[in-house]
């Protein structure tokens, strides 16, 4: 049983629509906004692929950002609560989807690749083996039904 239950609401608005609806696959825009109350909003479309704007934010990226974003947080606890560290994180995340013969598709596969700066050599065992816990800990990633796999990469220094 869930020790606390969170709720999340968000608010997708398409603005698209470039007056005659969706008449035709190619007679509307895919753009939207993806909106948060008391945050900024999000500029959103549908991958280029799909005919979407590349100058904004696809689903897809998204999804991967957001498996990184929740390592990332889930690992930096992680590391102040066992002694090491940190001063610099950066993650070049991939992900890889997969579209069927119907036009449907699912990720396959999410890879992170954390460089990770900490602050003394004794540190860096420690540090690359938290991201396995990091992983297990993740809300997003324990969420998904693909493998969220991780690449990390340690380094000693001040980072900034």
């Amino acid at each position: 049983m869930a020790l606390h239950l969170h709720h999340y609401a968000t608010t997708t608005r398409w603005t698209g629509n470039t007056g005659v609806g969706t008449t035709d696959y190619k007679a509307y825009e895919r753009a939207h906004t993806a909106t948060v109350e008391g945050k900024a909003d999000i500029a959103c479309s549908s991958d280029p692929n799909f005919r979407g704007d590349k100058s904004r934010y696809n689903p897809e990226e998204l999804m991967v950002i957001s498996l990184s974003n929740c390592h990332m947080l889930w690992y930096l606890h992680l590391c102040s609560a066992h002694g090491v560290i940190v001063t610099a994180y950066t993650d070049s995340a991939t992900g890889a989807m997969e579209e069927n013969a119907d036009g449907s598709g699912q990720f396959t596969e999410v890879i992170l690749h954390p460089v990770v700066t900490v602050k003394e050599e004794s540190m860096i065992a420690k540090s690359l083996a938290l991201h396995e816990e990091a992983n297990k800990m993740c809300f997003i990633a324990r969420s998904v039904k693909f493998p969220v796999r991780h690449k990390p990469t340690a380094v000693v220094g001040n980072g900034k």
